[in-house]
This record gives structure tokens, C-alpha cells and sequence, in this order.
């Protein structure tokens, strides 16, 4: 079988993605599977590499060397060897292949690829359209953990109109329900991408402005003393939850830079909590996966206070792969290595496609 695995992209965590792909190219069990590469360039157009196959001596890094191609590179000229073709989106349908995206942000993980998949008829890893546009949307999570009952921090979702008509009003709404410091964030982005800190009304104009050149809506929360524990969910409609892991901070805040160019953050693995604590929040974690309509896989990230309160922050439909990352560490250590996962994955993928298939036929019938 083929895996088209799929990285890049147009959002501004381009670089996440090369990263998460450069360490999943090589957990793939190539005893089953060949490997072909399908880069996105920041301006969305779409490269294909070479098959790597089992027999290949190729080194990953040289097989995944489109990441150069936002420079070109893949131009071929006089004398020059290609490394890639730009292809058209639909040239992905093919028969025994699954898709494996490992894209991040807005076009990536936000419903807007995974619809593509699904108007072509190609399986794919992950999250469906519904699960991965309500994941993606800091506001529209929000809302629905609060149907599902889920305990979250006060908080105060934005409009880029709003702020520009009547910025004191915007003021007025943050202040009024919330306290410094707050935090702010774009609704659509993740990685610490937009986000800020804030400990005054100075600080929060710059912070809604920051986050308002990521996306049109943002979302100001609650600042609160607490830890942050995640936990991984594995599955379809049989789900699995990973041990609870902690982010250990040295500061309050991590942005993009210290989570994934200096390696400054320390993963607690397991998390030091109370059995109670971790039962809650793997029983947290369930039903947050359910509430988005969540398949394959999610990291679920968690706040939790001194006095063991837990507050839900937020659900990613497709966690970071990366040496540096929780998700496929919380499963290392929850009995689960990195290529089984990968397999398990694969599988749920297939497991999915299929059975949509035998409603299209019901359907018809």
C-alpha cells in the first residue's frame, strides 16, 4: 500500500509540519508500505517526490529534501535533476493508497483538506471535516465542551469588526468578566502561533492586534495559576486514552520559539497526579473527543490547579509529531511505540474510509 504523506502548507506553522514529517517518514513499517512525499509550499502549490520503498538506502532526509522547494529548487534547469514534480490535488486518487497529513493550522487541520479528501474518495489519516474545522476553532470548541458539560476559564470571543468599531466596548467585555492576566489568542491557530500574555490594557491592545493579523476572531481567556497536562486519544468509536502528561514551565508563558526552536520546554512523563485526578482527566478527554465528533486521533490539554481543579483548554485534532513532542510520547509510555502507532493510525484510517463507504451503498440502495 501507498502512503501519500502530506506536509507543509500554507499556515504559519509551515515548519511544524516538515518537522512532524521528517520524524513520522521514518517510523513507516516499509515492510508494508512505500512512501511518497507530497509537499505544500507556503504559497499552496503541491509537489511530489519520489517513492521511497523498502530497498531504498535513500537517506530520509534526502527523501524529504522538498521541504527546499518554497526557494524553487524543484525547478528543473539545464543539467539539473528535479526534486519534484507540482502536481494537481485530485492526482492523489489512487487505488490501495491512504493519505497520511501531517499538516498544521488553518488549511491543514481546520476541515478544508480533509473535505478535499473526501470529495476525491481517498482515506486519510485523522480527524473527519466536522471534527477537524470544530477542533481547529478556539470558539466553536469552547461552546460545545460547554454542551458537553466540561469545566473550563472564563472567557471573551472577539470579532476583528468589533474591535475596529468600538474597541472601548472590547475593553469593557474583557474587563468587566475577566481579570489580568489574560490570555490571547488567534481562533484558529495553535503552536503558541499569535498568542500573547497580558497584564494590562496596553498589553491587551497589542495582543488583540497581534492576534488579529492570524485571523479574523480571537479569543481572550482567563489567565490562572495552574499546571498544563495533556492527555492523547487514540481510536474511533473504541477509544483509547493515553497517561496523562505535564508540561513542566520554568515561566509562565512558552511561545513558538522555546516549544519547538530551543527545545525549553520539559515533558513530565507520567504526570505527577492523584489517580483521581488522572481518571478525570482521561474521562475529560473522552468526552471532548466525542463532543467534536473526533476520529483517529486528538492531544487534549488540560489546566489543573493546586487544589486539583481541571479546566479544559483546548483539543488538537493533529498533535505535533516531532522528537520534541507529547503525543507520540504519551503513548510511548503508555505501552504504544512510535511505528505502531503510526500503524494504528493507518489502520483507524482505512477502518473509517470503509465504513463510509457501506452507508454511501445503503444509501443508494
Amino acid at each position: 500500500m501507498k502512503i501519500f504523506l502530506i506536509y507543509g502548507g500554507k499556515s504559519a506553522e509551515h515548519d511544524i509540519s516538515i518537522l512532524t514529517a521528517f520524524s513520522i517518514i521514518k517510523e513507516v513499517y516499509y515492510n508494508y508500505y512505500e512512501v511518497e512525499p507530497i509537499y505544500i509550499t507556503k504559497d499552496g502549490e503541491w509537489i511530489r517526490g519520489a517513492t521511497i520503498k523498502q530497498a531504498d538506502t535513500v537517506p530520509f532526509s534526502e527523501a524529504l529534501r522538498l521541504s527546499a522547494a518554497d526557494n524553487r529548487s524543484f525547478a528543473v534547469k539545464e543539467g539539473e535533476i528535479s526534486t519534484g514534480n507540482a502536481i494537481r490535488p485530485s492526482e492523489l486518487k489512487e487505488d490501495n493508497a491512504v493519505i497520511f497529513p501531517v499538516l498544521h493550522g488553518p488549511n491543514g487541520e481546520d476541515g478544508t483538506v480533509q473535505g478535499l479528501f473526501e470529495v476525491i474518495g481517498m482515506p486519510y489519516v485523522g480527524a473527519g471535516v466536522l471534527a477537524s474545522a470544530c477542533g481547529m476553532d478556539k470558539i466553536i470548541s469552547k461552546q460545545l465542551f460547554q454542551l458537553a458539560g466540561l469545566p473550563q476559564v472564563p472567557y471573551v470571543p472577539i470579532r476583528k469588526n468589533e474591535w475596529l468599531t468600538d474597541a472601548p466596548e472590547v475593553f469593557k467585555r474583557c474587563e468587566g468578566s475577566l481579570i489580568y492576566p489574560m490570555y490571547v489568542k488567534p481562533a484558529n491557530l495553535g503552536s503558541s502561533v499569535g498568542i500573547s500574555k497580558t497584564e494590562n490594557r496596553e498589553e491587551l491592545k497589542a495582543a488583540i492586534e497581534l492576534a488579529l493579523r492570524y485571523d479574523r476572531r480571537v479569543v481572550v481567556e482567563q489567565g490562572i495559576e495552574a499546571r498544563e497536562i495533556e492527555v492523547a486519544v487514540l481510536g474511533n468509536d473504541d477509544i483509547h486514552t493515553s497517561v496523562p502528561g505535564e508540561l513542566v514551565k520554568e515561566i509562565d508563558f512558552y511561545d513558538f520559539d522555546a516549544k519547538y526552536i530551543n527545545n525549553d520546554v520539559t515533558l513530565q512523563i507520567p504526570a505527577h497526579v492523584s489517580e483521581e485526578v488522572k481518571s478525570q482527566l482521561r474521562d475529560y478527554s473522552v468526552r471532548a473527543f466525542q463532543a467534536i465528533d473526533g476520529s483517529g486521533l486528538s492531544r487534549c490539554d488540560f489546566f489543573l490547579t493546586s487544589n486539583d481543579e481541571i479546566f479544559i483548554n483546548e483539543v488538537n485534532t493533529m498533535p505535533g509529531f516531532t522528537q520534541f513532542s507529547m503525543y507520540p510520547l504519551l503513548w510511548q509510555n503508555t505501552g504504544l511505540n512510535y511505528g505502531d502507532l503510526v500503524e494504528e493510525l493507518i489502520q483507524l484510517a482505512l477502518k473509517r474510509f470503509n465504513e463510509s463507504l457501506a452507508f454511501e451503498q445503503t444509501d443508494r440502495v
